[in-house]
């Protein structure tokens, strides 16, 4: 018998996890279980329907899907995570595997390279979509690229600020969202800053769009 590859969608807009929805209601023995408007809801849904796959995108309100990867393969490591982002150059892809993501697909895949990928990531092997080069894949699988970005270098705490911070929260709503004391809010916010060596809200926000953080619309 066929067992169902059960599959929770993460994304922040409501068209996209549609689109996806419908897409694969027409695969055989794929089940949507839940869908995740950011990244924090993904966490929680993983935990409570503990899907066989994650389709997960990069950039998402609260916490991101490179961090929230990474929380959830250590919480649930038989939910294998596929990234999905229009960003499919070294510097996305690279932090992305070694957060424990075992797929990677360009958001504008088609839908016969969607299913594949996730049949392929629920079998337990590691999909790369078409669209990365072969220069990226190469680096991939020699680990030729050792060194972290700055951005990965940053504490898990460090990086759910620089995020709430770059999607303008003070230092009152950080240390709600977090549960936190504003002190210690402000301080992280400091410590970020002495890491990265910017000093300015305007300095961070434009590093958190560089590093893929938020979209320049956020």
């Amino acid at each position: 018998m066929d067992k169902r590859i059960r599959v929770l969608l993460a994304d922040a807009h409501h068209l996209v996890r549609a689109g996806l929805r419908s897409l694969l209601a027409a695969a055989a023995g794929i089940e949507i279980v839940a869908e995740a408007g950011d990244g924090r809801q993904a966490l929680s849904l993983i935990e409570e329907h503990r899907p066989d796959v994650v389709l997960m995108d990069y950039q998402m309100p609260e916490l991101n899907g490179l961090d929230a990867t990474a929380r959830s393969v250590v919480a649930r490591p038989s939910s294998r995570v596929i990234i999905l982002s229009m960003n499919t150059g070294e510097e996305a892809v690279l932090p992305a595997l070694r957060a424990g993501a075992s797929g990677y697909l360009a958001k504008d895949v088609s839908p016969a390279e969607l299913e594949l990928a996730i049949r392929a990531v629920a079998r337990g092997e590691t999909y790369l979509c078409s669209a990365i080069s072969s220069c990226v894949v190469t680096g991939c699988l020699k680990g030729s690229a050792n060194t972290l970005s700055s951005f990965e270098r940053l504490t898990p705490r460090q990086r759910e600020v620089l995020q709430l911070i770059a999607e303008g929260c003070s230092s009152k709503e950080i240390a709600k969202k977090l549960e936190i004391s504003v002190r210690t809010a402000e301080m992280h916010r400091s410590q970020l800053m002495d890491a990265l060596d910017i000093h300015d809200i305007a300095g961070l926000v434009r590093y958190a769009i560089r590093m893929g953080v938020i979209s320049p619309a956020a």
